[in-house]
Parts: structure tokens; sequence; C-alpha cells
């Protein structure tokens, strides 16, 4: 949460900007899980998990082929780097368009 605000920049990885999936490979590189830097290349790596069993730190995943990647925070929404000229934010996952499905790493 500590990086909400900061903008979205294609290609970023942080500290200072990020895009979906430099986000979600930061946010877990400081729990000590490497993640390489492609939404469609984390759509494969750990277990999948059903929308109704979502728990906080599960990746979730948007568009098919997989295209944007977010990180469930609890009570129905996600943390996640939307797109150009927008910032790092909070999103209800409710009103997001195209949910793919979730992935658990830990």
């Amino acid at each position: 949460m500590a990086q909400r605000g900061k903008p979205y920049v294609w290609a970023g990885s942080g500290p200072g900007s990020f895009d979906c999936s430099g986000l979600t490979q930061f946010a877990y590189a400081a729990a000590g899980i490497s993640l390489p830097h492609s939404s469609r290349a984390q759509s494969t790596i750990g277990a999948p998990v059903a929308r109704a069993d979502l728990q906080p730190g599960d990746l979730v995943f948007f568009y098919s082929p997989v295209g944007h990647v977010g990180v469930y925070i609890g009570n129905g929404q996600i943390v996640h780097a939307p797109t150009r000229g927008d910032v790092v934010k909070v999103s209800d996952l409710a009103t997001m368009y195209g949910y793919n499905g979730a992935r658990r790493l830990a």
C-alpha cells in the first residue's frame, strides 16, 4: 500500500513508478519471492484460486490473453497500476472488466 499514488510508467518496476506487473514483482520481491516482469508469465506461476476463495496477496489477472495483474487486498479490492496517465490505486474487483483468474504463490 506504500506504493499508492505512484505513477504508471510502461516497464516501470519501482520504486518511483510502476506498470502492473512491475508493481506485483516489486511487492513479491519484498516478501522474498521472485516474479517475472510480465503479467502473462506471472499468470502461470502458483496455484489457481477460485474467485470466491481469494485471500489477500493473491495475484488477480485480467483479459484474455492475460494483459493486466493486480494484488488482492481483501474486502473485494485489489491494488494495481492501471494504465498510462493513472497511478497505483485500489479498485473494487467487482468493477474491473475482463477478470481472467487468480493465482496463489505462497
